[in-house]
């Protein structure tokens, strides 16, 4: 983005910096302070409102370069206007109501569905192409500002459509697809400016965030139309099975001795060992377990925590070796000889409604099959379900 401001402050048409300066020195220090200030456990939340002020961004140009040309842009202009408006709306809204899902504070994180809702988004859909075609027609008619402002408020409607029927184990992959949306649109901007980097840099950033999308789709046993349509962590068709039995607690003095006697051992982190930062006082115990003789190994789920990439960068940070971060397609072959599988703040990744339960709405999703381990000791902040808001039936396993 430095790049693309420097090579545009270079067009001969820009006469004056200082509006442009204070406004890069202004964004930075608000960018610093947001990085600075904001927890590991924050980082999705951040990242999905970065995303959410590309979008805003580049809705912004597309109003700016719609007022600079009061003689028109012909129907090819009008349609780029049109397009990079709608993307960016709906990556602003949609980024906001994303971070306002993973904060809680004033959404609930749980799918939010109505009846009638997919007609609605699909009157939006039309409304926004209706009032697109009229206004790439004549961009200087008098009603073209109105259809200007219809379909932007429609653009972000539909972002806020988009995205309350999606539950919370979705997120990751809601992220990852704004993500590309932001790069969409910073390229759809930089064919309304001309300016060649930043389209190459915004198809870099949407081509990467499809990509990604794919692959947690994938990991997910899932189709993107699935998540956008279906609201993961929604009411299941049937009722799920009942999860029967009590939850055997075990002492720390009890652990000790299980630790010291195994020879492989397992850890499979999540949101929670992000939410308490334990992370180091794993890599402590880790490095203890290592050095009474046993192998100790990550299993890293795709989608565990709150975005792509979640744990691995968490167990970075306390200077975990990458090499003992293992894939779930790695790791899964192998439970059976694994003499403990410690899960630490983990849930839904290590389910097995999963694979057990067709009415579960975590069905089909793989998962790290911890419950073939020989021991399995659990550690997380409560007893309650995960953000899918699915019982575990591991818990409860003998």
């Amino acid at each position: 983005m430095a790049a693309a401001i420097i090579v545009t402050l270079m067009d001969l048409h820009v006469e004056r910096y200082e509006y442009i300066l204070i406004g890069v020195a202004v964004g930075t220090a608000i960018g610093l302070w947001l990085a600075y200030k904001t927890p590991m456990t924050g980082m999705p939340q951040m990242v999905g409102l970065l995303n959410g002020f590309g979008g805003l961004a580049s809705l912004i140009v597309a109003w700016g370069e719609f007022h600079a040309h009061p003689e028109g842009q012909g129907i090819s202009g009008g349609l780029i206007l049109w397009l990079t408006a709608i993307i960016g709306g709906v990556t602003f809204s949609g980024s906001v109501m994303a971070w306002a899902k993973l904060e809680e504070k004033f959404i609930s994180g749980k799918p939010i569905t109505y009846n009638g809702q997919q007609i609605v988004t699909g009157a939006i859909l039309l409304g926004m192409l209706a009032t697109g075609v009229l206004f790439a027609m004549d961009t200087v008619a008098p009603e073209a500002y109105r259809y200007f402002a219809v379909f932007a408020v429609l653009a972000l409607a539909l972002g806020v459509a988009l995205v309350i029927p999606i539950g919370g184990a979705d997120m990751p992959v809601v992220i990852c697809l704004l993500n590309s949306y932001s790069g969409m649109a910073a390229c759809a901007s930089g064919f309304i400016v001309q300016n060649n980097l930043l389209i190459v840099a915004g198809a870099l950033v949407g081509a990467s965030g499809i990509i990604l999308t794919l692959i947690m789709c994938k990991a997910m046993n899932r189709s993107v139309a699935n998540v956008f349509l279906g609201g993961f962590g929604a009411a299941p068709t049937g009722a799920s099975a009942e999860v029967f039995g009590e939850i055997k607690e075990v002492k720390a003095s009890d652990a000790y001795l299980i630790l010291e006697a195994a020879n492989r051992v397992v850890i499979v982190p999540g949101y929670g060992l992000a939410v308490s930062q334990a992370q180091h006082a794993v890599r402590e115990l880790t490095e203890a377990l290592e050095k009474n003789g046993a192998d100790v190994s990550f299993a890293i789920h795709p989608v565990a925590g709150r975005m792509p990439g979640h744990m691995n960068v968490l167990l970075a940070e306390a200077n975990i070796s990458y090499d003992a971060m293992v894939e779930m397609d790695a790791i899964n072959p192998q439970m059976d000889s694994v003499n403990v599988c410690m899960i630490i703040g983990a849930n839904d990744v290590v389910n097995p409604a999963a694979q057990e339960d067709k009415n579960s709405p975590l069905w089909g999703m793989p998962i790290i099959q911890a419950s073939r381990a020989q021991t399995v000791i659990v550690m997380k902040r409560g007893k309650g379900k995960g953000f899918a808001g699915v019982e575990n039936p591991l818990f409860f396993k003998k």
